[in-house]
């Protein structure tokens, strides 16, 4: 039973000290990620080199401020090292600045972190003619978890650990020192109330804060070996969403994001919604003339030209079909002035498409014409498709009805087109273009002749 005992406490120690030591592996991580990570790693190097240069500027202040009894006679160390470590951290921080930080340099600079703070506690007897036994009281010991807590600003607890191991052998050293530094007075003491109110030491007091100073090391090393884990999971999932929000739509990409359950195929919801729809006139027979790269390089510019339009009126790319582009207004959130704002998207749409097509045409390209409808009226917008692929989308007859109307600009002999119920629901809601064309036309694939509304000839 003893024995079994012995190895159940055996193993609770080898898993904390795998908890703490285990690196999570980024191997199987793509480069990207692993990059990112590293990247996030020599942002904090920063910010600790910066926090180590106020430490040192505050420290210098107040050991200029402070009392020296000794009237300068006596050797002190600490302002050779506050200048020395001041020197070292600015050369720190202009290094962690250009490249990554070697881990030698880091564990170099934990040094000098708790010797600096060492020394400063040291030089208390000196300054103020006590006994050795004198800086042992210093409340300035509680500096030392900040310097530990300081290297938990990186997700790498092996540097929480050097830090508290060497302030906990630090401190014992000191203890030592005390003890040992007058053979025939070692200053050691077993009354408490004596303890505090003389310069005499408390053994037990002082292992209590090694024990203090350890036991924090681990518990913080403990919780920031955990959240490492998270740290890496989350720096791969905002990597790969990151990735991915750029095949969705911002402002479907943040609806998933937002939600507040699983996306899940069948939901959905009726909106009165603004759909459009924008087309190459004549895509068909220019790709068939030109190369492969030549139909990608205009669908870029095509795309690259006219997304940010929409967007910028509040639209949402439902999805690019070739050189068609399905978007939709109100559908992600609701909105009072859908049909306003895809009607003024439709304007900059086909003032923009114009200059380009003017670009292409002064570099010797052929230039590009551009159609553009717009329907509205009650759409479902919901996720459809199976467990393993889901896609936002709309359906409803305003979908129908915006793609007949883009291929019925051409039969008109114009370049954009709405309905006669969208237009004068824009008018309602501020857009400023009245007397516009209008005409009622037999629509191929709509049962009844529809009221239209011509925006662009």
């Amino acid at each position: 039973m003893a024995v079994l005992q012995t190895n159940e406490r055996h193993n609770v120690f080898r898993n904390l000290y795998r908890d703490i030591t285990d690196k999570p592996s980024t191997e199987a991580l793509p480069r990207r990620v692993r990059d990112s990570i590293k990247a996030q790693d020599d942002a904090s190097e920063v910010l600790i080199k910066i926090f180590q240069l106020v430490i040192v500027i505050f420290f210098g202040i107040l050991y200029a401020v402070s009392r020296k009894t000794d009237a300068g006679t006596a050797f002190s160390p600490v302002p050779y090292v506050l200048v020395a470590y001041f020197v070292l951290t600015i050369i720190g921080l202009i290094w962690a600045l250009k490249r990554t930080l070697p881990n030698w340099a880091i564990y170099i600079s934990i040094g000098f972190d708790i010797g600096l703070l060492l020394l400063l506690i040291v030089s208390f007897h000196i300054q103020y003619n006590q006994p050795a036994s004198f800086f042992l009281k210093a409340p300035t010991l509680l500096y030392i978890f900040l310097f530990i807590a300081l290297r938990a600003l990186r997700f790498q607890p092996r540097f929480v650990l050097a830090a508290g191991f060497i302030a906990a052998a630090g401190w014992a050293s000191l203890i030592v020192y005390v003890i040992t530094v007058d053979a025939n007075n070692t200053m050691i003491t077993k009354d408490y109330v004596t303890y505090l109110t003389s310069n005499s030491i408390l053994i037990g007091g002082e292992i209590d804060k090694i024990i203090t100073i350890i036991m924090v090391t681990i518990v913080l090393a403990l919780v920031l070996r955990r959240g490492q884990r998270l740290f890496v999971q989350a720096v791969a999932e905002q990597t790969a969403a990151h990735d991915l929000s750029r095949f969705f739509d911002e402002s479907v990409a943040s609806q998933i994001r937002s939600a507040d359950h699983e996306i899940a195929a069948g939901e959905g919801v009726q909106r009165e919604v603004a759909v459009l729809n924008v087309d190459i006139r004549g895509f068909t027979r220019f790709a068939a003339k030109v190369s492969p790269d030549q139909v990608i390089t205009l669908l870029s510019e095509y795309q690259t030209l006219l997304v940010p339009v929409i967007q910028g009126h509040h639209g949402t790319i439902d999805k690019f079909m070739g050189d068609g582009i399905l978007a939709t207004f109100g559908a992600v959130a609701e909105s009072e002035s859908a049909a306003a704002d895809s009607l003024r998207a439709v304007d900059e749409i086909i003032a923009v498409a114009e200059a380009w097509a003017k670009a292409r045409k002064s570099r010797g390209l052929e230039p590009i014409k551009v159609n553009a409808s717009v329907a509205l009226g009650p759409v479902i917008f919901g996720a459809i498709g199976g467990e393993n692929r889901l896609e936002y989308t709309v359906i409803g007859s305003a979908v129908n009805l915006s793609a007949k109307l883009e291929k019925h600009n051409k039969d008109l002999g114009v370049s954009a087109v709405t309905t006669e119920t969208c237009y004068r629901k824009a008018l309602e809601h501020g857009y400023d273009r009245k007397g516009l064309r209008r005409t009622e036309a037999d629509v191929d694939g709509i049962g009844e002749a529809q009221k239209l509304v011509v925006l662009h000839a």
